[in-house]
């Protein structure tokens, strides 16, 4: 398969690699720092104490897309629209485009600038990038990607890739499930910058994660999504499995970068005032990590 990924950040060399790795033709859309890099030795996969160079071509222009059968789309959430409008010239009229991006609705706000549906997908991977054209992967690696007439091929190639896949007839509570377990966690893990394991041992943070997922249980459901039962257990679960672990929105800040706070806790305060409700608690991380963003900024 012809595969384009619009972003070379973590996540989208993360899946490249391994598309790549598995045979398939992977053109990597990205800054000139990683692209240089990568055409000079490829996309390195750090994977356990291997390091594998993947096959991947790179570029710096969107039109790497053309051609395409399968486009994912990884960069911020902030950059959906402006990743949008410069691919759309070159999309290929059949290609399959999935989000491959943090958030609820990157996939309907990529759509509507296309003018064709944009499959959605929750991404459950730990990976970093420790250098230009280098990608680390820190733990799992699934997908779950929402149905359409080409999401069983997709998902099978995903899968014959390394990468296990499914398709899910219900993607808007997949997504709002991993929205809750982002919101529970990357804020209060950034504030500290706390590996997970750390941060949900000190004092009071469980409470204000429990309050956290209550607040995003009762928004959700004001815009028709259903949250399992259980979704406390699975936020708490999540740093017993990965202790270590730090949140994107902790790299980014660390990296002195913006974050994609907006896209989640601020997504839930913003759809809590449509349905005029109130998410005081996550209000509150929101404006932490804001004011922590406009801290580095001044430093810098």
């Amino acid at each position: 398969m012809k595969i384009a990924v619009m972003g070379a950040g973590a996540v989208g060399c993360y899946y490249g690699a391994m598309l790549a790795l598995a045979g398939h033709a992977v053109t990597m859309i990205g800054r000139p720092g990683p692209v240089a890099a990568m055409q000079a030795k490829g996309l390195i996969l750090h994977k356990g104490r291997a390091q594998t160079p993947a096959p991947v071509t790179a570029t710096t222009d969107p039109a790497g897309v053309a051609g395409a059968e399968l486009v994912l789309v990884a960069v911020k959430s902030d950059d959906s629209a402006e990743a949008a409008r410069t691919i759309a010239p070159h999309l290929a009229p059949g290609a399959t485009v999935i989000s491959l991006q943090n958030g609820v609705d990157n996939a309907e706000r990529i759509g509507a600038i296309l003018g064709r549906p944009v499959l959605s997908s929750a991404v459950y991977v730990a990976a970093d990038s420790p250098a230009a054209g280098h990608v680390r992967h820190n733990g799992r690696g699934e997908l779950v990607i929402g149905e359409s007439a080409a999401s069983a091929v997709i998902a099978e190639a995903f899968t014959a890739s390394g990468v296990p896949t499914t398709v899910s007839p219900d993607v808007d509570s997949v997504l709002w499930t991993k929205l809750t377990v982002n919101c529970a966690y990357n804020a209060l893990c950034a504030i500290a910058q706390l590996p997970y394991g750390r941060m949900i041992a000190v004092e009071g943070v469980r409470e204000v994660m429990e309050d956290v997922v209550a607040e995003c249980r009762m928004v959700a459901e004001a815009a028709g999504v259903a949250l399992p039962a259980d979704i406390l257990d699975t936020v708490m679960g999540l740093a017993a499995g990965m202790p270590t672990q730090t949140s994107s929105t902790a790299q980014d800040l660390l990296r002195g970068k913006r974050t994609e706070i907006g896209h989640l806790n601020g997504f839930v305060v913003r759809t809590a005032q449509r349905h005029g409700l109130r998410a005081p608690v996550n209000r509150s991380l929101l404006a932490a990590i804001r004011m922590l963003e406009e801290a580095g900024a001044g430093a810098a």
